[in-house]
């Protein structure tokens, strides 16, 4: 996938995706169809169905283009299924199910595999980051405040406090649940629990919920209630996305503020032609950190758009709220894959210039506070510049340790 208004769109690979999502809408299709088997309301035929199979590289046109039909694109892939598969399947397929569980719950798992990637893409950065502050600890740098040069401090404190961010990013989008959502037409689970009752079992609506835990491990997603019209977990999702660009945003800014010539003290990443321009030969863009600014400006509106839908979603199923969510989410979760991927490329291969940034804080005048504490004591100013640096530092780097830990 190719985005040519969306620079780097192509680090997201096939995440979220038409056919990702497709793909991810026919294994829910067929995970119903196994945990149906399973607690035998359906025939044997029907365990272990891989309906994948009966879908083509250009189904996901065809079933785009009819999807404002119905309003989506589900009630076309139904009918698909049915068409192909064999006699003995094709009277099951979706049977208990409504459009929206299998939207829903394709989402969660697509958006599982970006999510997992982030998770991937953060665990690097606080490693790089961990790298960073402690090989900068004693770097001496000048600390900005409101953009004026204010009191001493270490390049290394500054790469803890960017550590920071990222690990609690890594902590939000490790524990976030993505749940499968399964409630049937009006989020009663009314169906199955007919067919258990029809064909005499004892507990009925026991059997109807156990079938969602049964197609949520077979996904490996979460299980949970139905949440047809409740959407925390799309919100909590976006939550989670923009955490993280929020920390990346932060990272990029000072980038772009320290690495412009008149400060100097950083550098990006130097890769062939990159941040290369159209019209004077020689300039050099820190083109990274620019776009993920652009996610960070850029994403935060998406996540407002899905708790804007989650806040009007009426009834047993919202009438356009619900129907707003899905391509905003796709967006949201690509910009974020997009951003982390260059954020990473960005921290390995950052160049820091500690000779001008001893230059810069040598001709900077940021005692004034040490001198106001000095007199305020009636003492002469002593020479700890630097404060409580060191356990700053040292204490992020154990929330990085603790992390780093977790993944070995």
């Amino acid at each position: 996938m190719t985005n040519l208004l969306w620079p780097g769109d192509q680090r997201a690979g096939d995440l979220m995706t038409d056919a990702a999502l497709l793909a991810s809408m026919v294994a829910v299709e067929s995970a119903w169809l196994s945990a149906l088997a399973a607690a035998g309301l359906a025939p044997d035929e029907c365990a272990g169905a891989d309906l994948g199979r009966l879908v083509g590289p250009g189904d996901c046109e065809t079933l785009a283009a009819t999807a404002e039909d119905g309003g989506n694109p589900l009630i076309g892939l139904v009918a698909l299924l049915r068409e192909r598969a064999t006699p003995q399947l094709s009277r099951w397929i979706h049977r208990g199910l409504t459009s929206q569980d299998v939207i829903d719950t394709g989402l969660m798992l697509a958006a599982r595999a970006a999510l997992d990637q982030l998770i991937s893409q953060l665990a690097e950065q606080i490693s790089t980051l961990s790298a960073l502050a402690t090989t900068h600890r004693g770097t001496q740098m000048v600390a900005r405040t409101l953009t004026q040069p204010a009191v001493p401090t270490t390049f290394g404190a500054k790469a803890a406090t960017w550590c920071n961010g990222v690990v609690d990013a890594y902590q939000q989008l490790s524990a976030l649940p993505t749940p499968v959502q399964i409630g049937g037409a009006g989020g009663t689970l009314a169906a199955t629990t007919e067919l258990a009752t029809l064909t005499g079992r004892d507990n009925p609506a026991e059997i109807s919920a156990q079938l969602a835990q049964t197609v949520a491990a077979t996904l490996g997603l979460d299980i949970r209630m139905p949440w047809h019209t409740t959407r925390t977990p799309v919100t909590a999702v976006a939550d989670a996305l923009v955490g993280c660009t929020d920390a990346w945003g932060r990272i990029a800014s000072d980038v772009v503020t320290l690495a412009r010539p008149e400060i100097g003290e950083l550098s990006e990443p130097a890769t062939g032609d990159r941040g290369g321009s159209s019209s004077m030969p020689g300039k050099r863009n820190p083109v990274l950190s620019i776009l993920i600014r652009r996610a960070a400006i850029s994403t935060p509106p998406l996540a407002a758009t899905l708790h804007t839908a989650a806040a009007l979603a009426n009834d047993e199923r919202p009438d356009g709220a619900w129907h707003a969510e899905w391509d905003t989410l796709r967006t949201l979760a690509r910009r974020t894959v997009v951003a982390g991927s260059q954020c990473s490329e960005l921290l390995a291969g950052l160049q820091v210039h500690p000779d001008q940034m001893a230059k810069n804080l040598g001709s900077a005048d940021v005692l004034g506070e040490q001198r106001a504490i000095a007199e305020l004591a009636g003492k002469a100013p002593s020479a700890n510049y630097f404060g409580a640096v060191n356990p700053l530092i040292a204490e992020s780097l154990d929330r990085a340790k603790r992390i780093v830990k977790e993944l070995q």
